[in-house]
């Protein structure tokens, strides 16, 4: 009995340790030679594998066109996820796909590649795929009838609006069946958008609608969701999209509700960190310092200590120490025997900082310019911060040429703590204070500084 045993369990050890093969065709090639295969893991890509994008060329209507085809093995313990390729770094290029213990194998064009993603192998993915086209083309004639009665109230579609709701709900529930037991499930079930069961005859009503049923579909606790790009993608349509106002200040209020709304549904806490921390990434590219200041203050400062990151906040509070909107960090400074800082500066309603080096040829052409311009203007103070390696030449230029401004002398040039505060990578550097000293603009240029302060 015994070994008639032993054959079967060695065939199901090998099956269930079998390495599965992910294959790609580029169609056209692009310049990269490359690929980067990561495992989505919440907001974090882990490194899986990489491999080279081999060359061919293909005839399509009498057209000769270069290909690029890549195949690599995942290893024999590859858990069953959602998965990215990386093709290009600068404009970053990937294409998604779900694995689950079988081949895969797609084409797809660069330049546009999600929608153009076809699968020849992975039952999952093709399933997937046949899934979004279906409910898809479902949804647009939903909306279409929404939307003409939407220009047209007084148009009578319910009828018409209530077929089209059912047969984008047979949609749906066929493939939720189709997709039983296999890793996609959640995903499809997740996907469809909640559509009012009636048709609605204001944009208003249509909006709040998409608004309030926006992540009823959505499980936060699903780890096939979580680790996925699915969940973070939902969530920046809901912050981004979803919440828009062209009003500034409105815009502001949005981004602060609709975070704290998609926070309040989040229960898992290392998750929740991880998308706090996400969005922080995200509102540091337009470095918008008050929605940062609040994530920090309303959310990420609010999660238990024990997982909060304290360099990750101490180098975010540098990183933005100078931007606008903030205090500018204080410094100190001897002048004529008297001990200065410009926190307690009050001797004008507006400053200009200004970084410079006596060894900085724009330096020279701008300093002697924004010092003929300050003397023209009784409500603007200008605090001179030079840059150097020791303080000869500073000294005879400042007292030379500067004379009616505070002139501070910062020694070690680039490695100058006060310079590395404020982020000073190039001299000069502007920055506009009010009497307050808070930080209200950031000028390029000297034409920039004098636009700014023809406004003050």
């Amino acid at each position: 009995m015994i070994k008639k045993l032993l054959p079967f369990f060695f065939l199901a050890a090998s099956t269930l340790m079998a390495q599965h093969t992910i294959k790609g065709i580029m169609s056209p090639k692009l310049k990269s030679d490359w690929i980067i295969i990561y495992k989505l893991e919440g907001t974090k890509k882990q490194f899986v594998d990489n491999t080279t994008i081999k060359s061919d060329s293909i005839f399509i209507g009498g057209n000769k066109e270069k290909i690029g085809a890549f195949e690599l093995q995942l290893p024999s313990d590859a858990k069953p996820g959602a998965y990215r390729v990386t093709y290009r770094l600068k404009e970053e290029g990937f294409v998604d796909f779900y694995y689950n213990n079988e081949d895969v194998a797609f084409v797809f064009n660069p330049s546009y590649p999600q929608k153009s993603i076809a699968f020849s192998e992975s039952s999952e993915n093709m399933l997937y795929r046949n899934y979004l086209e279906a409910i898809s083309i479902a949804q647009q004639k939903l909306d279409s009838i929404q939307v003409v009665v939407l220009k047209e109230p007084k148009l009578d579609l319910a009828e018409t609006y209530k077929k089209a709701y059912q047969e984008l709900n047979y949609v749906q529930n066929s493939y939720e069946q189709k997709s039983k037991g296999k890793y996609v499930a959640s995903v499809i079930k997740a996907t469809l958008r909640v559509n009012s069961p009636v048709i609605l005859n204001s944009v208003n009503a249509y909006l709040q609608q998409i608004k309030n049923s926006f992540f009823d579909r959505l499980d936060f606790e699903d780890p096939r969701l979580i680790n996925s790009s699915f969940l973070t993608n939902r969530i920046l349509d809901y912050i981004f999209y979803i919440n828009y106002s062209k009003d500034l200040k409105k815009q502001q209020s949005l981004y602060k509700l609709s975070i704290t709304n998609v926070l309040s549904k989040i229960e898992n806490i290392p998750y929740k960190k991880e998308i706090i921390t996400f969005l922080i990434a995200q509102f540091e590219t337009t470095k918008n310092i008050e929605i940062i200041d609040f994530l920090f203050e309303e959310h990420y400062n609010k999660l238990p200590i024990d997982i909060q990151n304290k360099k990750f906040k101490e180098d975010k509070q540098q990183l933005f120490a100078a931007e606008i909107g903030r205090i500018a960090p204080n410094f100190s400074w001897e002048e004529e025997g008297k001990h200065m800082e410009i926190s307690s500066l009050n001797d004008a309603p507006n400053y200009i900082l200004v970084f410079w080096s006596t060894s900085c040829s724009h330096c020279l052409r701008e300093i002697p310019e924004l010092y003929s311009y300050s003397k023209t203007k009784s409500n603007l103070k200008v605090v001179a911060f030079a840059l150097e390696n020791d303080a000869f030449i500073w000294e005879s230029y400042s007292k030379a040429n500067l004379k009616g401004w505070h002139n501070v002398l910062g020694l070690n040039k680039w490695e100058n703590k006060i310079a590395r505060t404020y982020q000073i990578n190039a001299t000069p550097s502007y920055f506009i204070l009010d009497k307050n000293k808070k930080i209200i603009a950031k000028p390029d240029t000297i034409d920039e500084v004098k636009t700014f302060v023809e406004k003050l």
